[in-house]
C-alpha cells in the first residue's frame, strides 16, 4: 500500500500565484505546482484493512464547505531551515475538519498523530540553504494573500516512497456538505 494522507487541494489560479513567487535560491527544490495541497492527516504505510477501515471513516465526515485563505510564507527549521511555506489565514472550520480527519484515522487503528496541525502549502525543500538568503526570500513575499477559495471536498492521496514533494495520486474524493453546485474547478454549476 502507498503512503497515504489527507488534503485538501489547492485551485489552478491559487497554483499558479505560489508558482509565479519563485526565485532563484541556492539549495531550494521547488515542488511541481500540481503537487501544492495542504495536508490535514498523514496516515503512513497502513495495511489494506486499516485502509479501507479509515477510508469508509474520512466517507462519513459530514461537515459544510468554507472558504480558505492562503497568507503569508515561512520556513521550517530555524537557522537551518529545510522547506518554505504558505500559510493559512485562521480557520475554525479548518481545524474543526482536520480534528475529524484525525479521528477517523484513530478509528481506523492509527497511532494518534504527534505534531500540532500547522495548515500550509509547501512551496519547496531546502538542503544546505543559507538562513539570510531564505530570510530575504520571506520578507520579500510576507504580505502576500491569496483571493478566498472554497473547500469543495477533501482528498485521500498516495505518494511513493520518494524524497518527498510528488508525484502524488488521488486516491478518493470526498464532497463537503452543501458545495455540490460547484464543478471539480470551483466554479458554479448552475
Amino acid at each position: 500500500m502507498p503512503r497515504l494522507f489527507t488534503a485538501i487541494e489547492i485551485p489552478d489560479e491559487i497554483r499558479d500565484e505560489l508558482h509565479r513567487l519563485r526565485l532563484p535560491l541556492p539549495g531550494a527544490r521547488w515542488i511541481s505546482p500540481e503537487n501544492y495541497h495542504i495536508t490535514l492527516r498523514f496516515a503512513g504505510d497502513i495495511d489494506n484493512a486499516k485502509a479501507r477501515e479509515f477510508i469508509a471513516n474520512l466517507a462519513s465526515i459530514d461537515v459544510d464547505g468554507f472558504e480558505l485563505r492562503i497568507t503569508g510564507l515561512g520556513a521550517f527549521g530555524g537557522d537551518d531551515p529545510h522547506s518554505i511555506w504558505a500559510g493559512m489565514e485562521p480557520n475554525a472550520k479548518l481545524d474543526d475538519l482536520a480534528r475529524a480527519h484525525e479521528k477517523a484515522a484513530r478509528n481506523a487503528g492509527l497511532a494518534p498523530e504527534t505534531r500540532a496541525f500547522r495548515p500550509h502549502v509547501t512551496l519547496a525543500r531546502l538542503k544546505h540553504s543559507n538562513a539570510e538568503a531564505v530570510a530575504r526570500f520571506l520578507s520579500r513575499y510576507s504580505g502576500y494573500r491569496s483571493e478566498p477559495f472554497f473547500v469543495t471536498r477533501t482528498l485521500l492521496m498516495s505518494s511513493r516512497p520518494s524524497v518527498g514533494g510528488g508525484p502524488y495520486g488521488i486516491e478518493d474524493r470526498f464532497p463537503v456538505r452543501g458545495m455540490e453546485f460547484l464543478s471539480e474547478d470551483g466554479e458554479a454549476n448552475w
